[in-house]
């Protein structure tokens, strides 16, 4: 008997009040907002859900994760975990090597 399709696995957002915004105008539905008091934990349930394949993140919270936290983030491709700059405030910037090493388990080689 053939398996049954599961559902397709959907993306959520987890940024500050700016940053929920500009999402949900492009057309995506699951947004929440978080506060300093719940980043972490709004953070940790929807990667450990199982219903989410893609975790945008404001950068603010990767800032908040303790180091086995960042590295499970960094390490998952289960949902994959972006984190994406703050409309304001500083922000970390990953290179396109770092991205590629860390998804796919390559490393990109440009030619000099």
């Amino acid at each position: 008997m053939p398996e049954t399709p599961k559902e397709p696995a959907a993306t959520v957002v987890l940024g500050e009040r700016e940053l929920a915004i500009g999402f949900r105008l492009i057309g995506i539905k699951d947004v929440l907002e978080i506060t300093p008091e719940n980043a972490v934990s709004e953070f940790q349930r929807v990667m450990t859900e199982g219903r989410y394949s893609l975790v945008i993140a404001s950068q603010s919270i990767r800032a908040h994760l303790n180091e086995a936290q960042r590295s499970s983030a960094d390490a998952s491709i289960h949902p994959l975990a972006v984190f994406v700059p703050t409309p304001t405030g500083e922000f970390e910037v990953e290179s396109i090597n770092a991205l590629a090493k860390r998804v796919l388990g390559v490393t990109l080689q440009v030619p000099s």
